[in-house]
């Protein structure tokens, strides 16, 4: 048998080495230098953005449809890192949220934002109950938010009122838009609005300009009109798409894209895009 003292001795060393490694990763972190890093994951045909704010605050904007966004947390997330800071839902539909179920069960959020839309399908019911479950501080969220987390500032732009409880036919026109700024450098968020979003947006007067634009709803013919191209401007357009009926993302949008000579890349041509900011210029890394 094997005595107490030995039993001791064998703890502390399997003591030391573990705290070896976590000082080693606490190095290393403190290490890396301050950027913000925004991650387009592929998800196949959804949405889901994990932002990382100078400051190692984390935020997942949407979580696609399955299960997927814990494989790609966990590329980007240390193993002993379980918690996000916010987490962002644009709008109640499956390929946007049903991700979030499984990331709800398995990180402990602080703050969840969403914007309270009835739509009574499969999975919604589960959302609410973890919803209650979670001991995350819900925000129903509307236009005039704006979140600081260190030097990053992410600003709701819509919807422009209180959507709680209510059921829209078209529920992609609920979705939440938001503008993140780093220093000189911006990304717009559009979730799956359609032109008549967009036309709104325009004519209130917002300023839309960014660098990064994530192509709403997937490159639907019905999204990304000229005029709200021309608003924002951006450099790079993402699309995050996968293998779908629908044929995103579509030729028209495709070609308004290129009239405006803007950047284009895909999640289902490049698989995980990560943008990286230093506050003034962008550097793009694909992850395969």
């Amino acid at each position: 048998m094997i005595s107490r003292a030995k039993k001791f001795a064998l703890f502390l060393l399997g003591f030391l080495f573990f705290a070896n490694i976590l000082a080693w990763v606490a190095v290393f972190e403190f290490s890396k230098p301050k950027v913000l890093e925004v991650c387009f994951f592929d998800v196949g045909q959804g949405d889901a953005i994990f932002i990382e704010t100078p400051e190692r605050h984390q935020v997942l904007i949407d979580g696609g449809a399955n299960s997927k966004i814990l494989e790609k947390l966990g590329k980007e997330l240390p193993f002993f890192d379980r918690s996000l800071d916010l987490v962002i839902l644009t709008h109640p539909q499956k390929d946007h949220f049903a991700g979030l179920l499984f990331v709800l069960r398995d990180y402990e959020v602080e703050q969840i934002l969403w914007t309270g839309v009835e739509n009574k399908t499969a999975g919604f019911e589960e959302w609410l109950k973890l919803l209650e479950e979670e001991k995350a501080r819900i925000v129903l969220v509307k236009k005039g938010i704006n979140i600081r987390a260190g030097s990053v500032s992410l600003k709701i732009l819509f919807p422009f009122e209180d959507l709680a409880g209510q059921e829209i036919k078209n529920i992609n026109d609920t979705s939440i838009v938001s503008h993140l700024s780093f220093g000189k450098n911006s990304f717009l968020f559009t979730g799956d609005i359609s032109s008549s979003i967009e036309k709104e947006l325009i004519e209130k007067g917002i300023d839309l300009s960014s660098n990064v634009l994530k192509v709403a709803h997937h490159g639907s013919k019905y999204s990304s009109s000229e005029e709200f191209l021309e608003a924002v401007f951006p450099q790079l357009a993402v699309i995050q798409v996968g293998e779908n009926p629908y044929g995103h993302p579509t030729k028209e949008v495709l070609q308004r894209l290129e009239k405006f000579d803007i950047n284009v890349l895909r999640t289902d041509k490049k698989g995980d895009i990560k943008v990286i900011s230093d506050g003034n210029n962008l550097k793009i890394e694909i992850e395969d």
